[in-house]
């Protein structure tokens, strides 16, 4: 048997937020309906289900208050970049939401996060500056994956760079229903990652797969129908959305990863799903990313 790539030190630890007030009042992706609403109830109980189920595997979870004025905030994720760093302090890079309907989310986010003894910092805020969303960002190898295009700006990897001192890897998202990289990228372990390069112009889609040493590619259909790109690690336990290809959760056997599914489909209809509604915030700075002096930007050279 091959040995066993080492598994990610990271996604023990988790931020999320009750769904209290989850309903779809807007539209600002292509899984939005406002006459298709969530059973309040339902979606409850399918939050409560995935807690359990990252605590049953040894995953702890924090949970941030949600606001009533915000309906999305239960997409945890998407509320900042959590981050550990050298000396052992926790820190966050806010998110600066592409959409101002969501803005709102960061006003009880980072005081909460200042209250939970870690420090917070910007790329852009209020509408000013640069657009970056954690959604679109993700460690692996030596350096932060960052997707940019529908939410995150290009100017925002720059600026997380500079600021954390790390190298960036920037990947342009063209595909308007894989809007975050969290839809179309996974990291499993150091040498395997879901990858659905549908989501990507074609010189990003072949620098994505050319970083992964042992991919497992998804099609547009299997990416898009069942968000099984948007699932989470937890040592070598993949939490998946139920329904998840049976394609995908076979290879994912062949590579001794156990798979759990969890029903969170009422979270589908905002557009989001496993990884959305979880922020890993244990990704340490020196040990999953390497430091760089001054930070650097990698972007595909265009065909």
């Amino acid at each position: 048997m091959p040995e066993l790539a080492a598994t990610l030190a990271w996604g023990r630890r988790y931020v999320m937020v009750r769904p209290d007030h989850f309903r779809i009042d807007y539209a600002i992706n292509p899984y939005m309906d406002l006459d298709h609403q969530p059973d309040q109830g339902l979606a409850m109980a399918q939050w409560v289900d995935l807690v359990s189920t990252v605590e049953r595997l040894g995953g702890t979870v924090e949970v941030v208050p949600p606001r009533d004025d915000a309906p999305d905030m239960v997409y945890a994720m998407n509320l900042g970049l959590g981050l550990v760093r050298p000396d052992g302090a926790g820190h966050v890079v806010m998110s600066h939401m592409r959409y101002a309907e969501r803005r709102m989310e960061i006003l009880t986010a980072q005081p909460w996060f200042e209250r939970s003894g870690r420090s917070t910092s910007y790329v852009g805020r209020d509408g000013v500056g640069a657009h970056l969303e954690a959604g679109d960002v993700f460690a692996w190898g030596d350096a932060l994956v960052a997707g940019f295009g529908p939410r995150t700006e290009e100017l925002a990897l720059k600026h997380l760079a500079t600021d954390l001192g790390v190298r960036v890897r920037g990947v342009r998202i063209t595909h308007p229903a894989m809007y975050h990289l969290d839809l179309a990228f996974c990291p499993l372990d150091e040498r395997h990652a879901l990858v659905a390069p549908g989501a990507f112009d074609a010189a990003s889609a072949a620098a994505l797969l050319e970083l992964v040493p042992e991919p497992l590619v998804l099609t547009d259909h299997e990416a898009l129908s069942t968000f099984c790109a948007n699932s989470i690690v937890v040592g070598r336990t993949v939490v998946m959305p139920a329904g998840s290809p049976t394609r995908v959760m076979s290879q994912l056997a062949e590579w001794d990863f156990e798979v759990v599914e969890v029903d969170v489909s009422e979270f589908h209809k905002g557009g989001g799903s496993i990884r959305c509604l979880t922020n890993p915030v244990d990704l340490t700075l020196g040990r999953d990313v390497p430091l760089v002096d001054g930070g650097q930007v990698l972007l595909p050279a265009l065909d």
